[in-house]
């Protein structure tokens, strides 16, 4: 399909009966901060809390009458769901959802509350999605795509045209999350078609990059996701449609990091008063980081904020990364000698620091470790230059703030290592956070093996990050494999990790 077929689409897309012209607001305080002036698009306050509303209403009003009189399905985690559910409600068709029985009850309840039928199956959107095709074509039901479609990819697109419209003054460049790819794709096709000096910049999650990959294959393939935090944007393989049209008008494609997001969202709260959900705040995030990475100063640049379907229990966990993310917590592994009064001479050397964080346990060993955080008040402050000083005193650090193991789970640990526990391997596991999760875990485990350590941290998402010591005897790592295949969790091998090493192991 041609671009200028696209943007026809788009002028002529059927969304205004339910959604809203969205406003644009200007971010004063982070303008400030990052001179440069700053921009987001308020798509939180739809309906449903999200933009996927349009793409869902656009598709809706495609339909045939007998395609409506028959109803509708679609596969979703959340927000498409509530877009599909509150459109067919408006449209007085019937409307079933299958989500993911990891999905949290907030969302549920919303899609409930629209009048749709709702299915829990599977622990993934991919198992949900599936399923969904198959009652569509037992049931006779259309099926309504969240993102590889023309008319969802076109009714996404509206957002470009109401910026168009909204913001004469300049634009350099505009940041758009990419989770499947239909809202970069509309926006994007229509955007280089009337104002093709504005860079259009998609942002990811760094676990979750379908679209960087398919880019540097020059083909579209499925990744392994790694972390889902921002569960909006996880997706493991980009659109077909999308990919098309971001191949011709996308500018660059640029990854976020978990405390990147954590901080975005604490920024647009700061100017806002609003709380984002972590994929609603993904292009700020990319916003940020391209900004500093470029030392950009007096451009003119524009974030969406896609949705703010947040479950409230997240909040903790976002709180507790936005220091790092900002880089005004330094968190640091330090030795010292292991001996009367170390701990006093130590913590002498720390005069002048604002201590955010002190984990000890006593070693038998000659040398201590410390998980150390120190509270930055100058967030210019050269963390190297504070680990250079503690290391000219003799004491040996490692910097951990890029250490995803360290963050999720050692500073959340007491104990030390196990000089007792053999054939140990560490593992960083995503269960899904629903009942028999464990279970599955436990059922599926060797006999032969033993669990030597265990940490769970709830964050609140549809996935929980769990840290499992394994006694797996030498000759058993074939055996692992076979075992990681029949559980199907996605998982991390943390053995080797300095943090790991210098906490955990005996």
């Amino acid at each position: 399909m041609q671009q200028i077929d696209y943007v026809k689409k788009i002028l002529n897309a059927k969304i205004y009966d339910v959604a809203i012209e969205t406003p644009i607001d200007c971010m004063h305080f982070l303008s400030k901060s990052l001179g440069n002036e700053i921009y987001i698009k308020r798509e939180d306050l739809q309906p449903v809390f999200s933009f996927k509303i349009r793409g869902a209403l656009n598709k809706i009003a495609s339909l045939t009458a007998e395609q409506k009189a028959g109803g509708v399905i679609a596969a979703s985690a959340g927000n498409h769901a509530q877009g599909v559910s509150l459109g067919a409600k408006k449209k007085g068709i019937h409307a079933t959802i299958v989500m993911p029985l990891t999905t949290p009850e907030i969302k549920v309840r919303a899609v409930r509350e629209n009048g749709a039928h709702v299915i829990l199956y599977g622990d993934s959107f991919d198992e949900a999605c599936a399923h969904a095709h198959k009652i569509a074509t037992k049931k006779n039901l259309f099926f309504i795509h969240p993102y590889d479609d023309i008319q969802v990819i076109a009714g996404q697109g509206t957002i470009a045209m109401e910026i168009l419209r909204q913001h004469q003054l300049p634009l350099d460049a505009i940041f758009i999350p990419v989770g499947g790819g239909g809202l970069i794709a509309g926006m994007a096709a229509y955007i280089k078609c009337l104002r093709p000096e504005i860079k259009v910049i998609g942002v990811e999650h760094e676990s979750s990059a379908s679209l960087k990959s398919a880019l540097k294959a020059g083909r579209r393939s499925t990744i392994t996701l790694t972390d889902i935090f921002a569960d909006g944007v996880a997706v493991a393989t980009i659109g077909r449609e999308p990919f098309k049209i971001i191949r011709k008008y996308v500018d660059d494609v640029i990854t976020v990091s978990t405390d990147e997001i954590c901080t975005a969202i604490r920024d647009i709260f700061n100017d806002t008063r609003s709380i984002a959900e972590p994929a609603g705040a993904v292009s700020l995030a990319g916003l940020c980081k391209y900004a500093q990475q470029k030392s950009l100063k007096g451009s003119h640049l524009m974030a969406i904020e896609s949705g703010a379907n947040l479950n409230f229990k997240q909040l903790r966990y976002i709180s507790q990364r936005t220091d790092i993310g900002e880089n005004t917590e330094l968190l640091l592994a330090v030795q010292i000698p292991e001996e009367k009064g170390s701990l006093k001479v130590f913590y002498q050397n720390l005069r002048g620091f604002d201590i955010s964080e002190f984990n000890y346990r006593y070693n038998k060993s000659s040398a201590a470790h410390l998980l150390l955080g120190i509270a930055m008040t100058n967030k210019d402050a050269q963390f190297e230059t504070i680990i250079a000083g503690l290391e000219k005193n003799g004491y040996p650090t490692l910097n951990l703030n890029n250490n995803e193991f360290a963050k999720a789970h050692l500073r959340n640990m007491a104990g030390g290592g196990a000089p007792s526990v053999n054939n140990e391997r560490i593992f960083r596991f995503q269960f899904p956070e629903r009942a028999g999760a464990l279970l599955k875990f436990l059922n599926t485990l060797p006999e032969t093996w033993n669990i030597s350590l265990f940490n769970y941290r709830k964050q609140g998402s549809s996935y929980a990050q769990v840290c499992i010591g394994l006694q797996i005897p030498p000759d058993g790592g074939r055996s692992f494999e076979k075992f990681a295949e029949r559980l199907n969790y996605q998982y991390i091998e943390e053995t080797d990790n300095p943090a790991s090493q210098l906490f955990l192991r005996g």
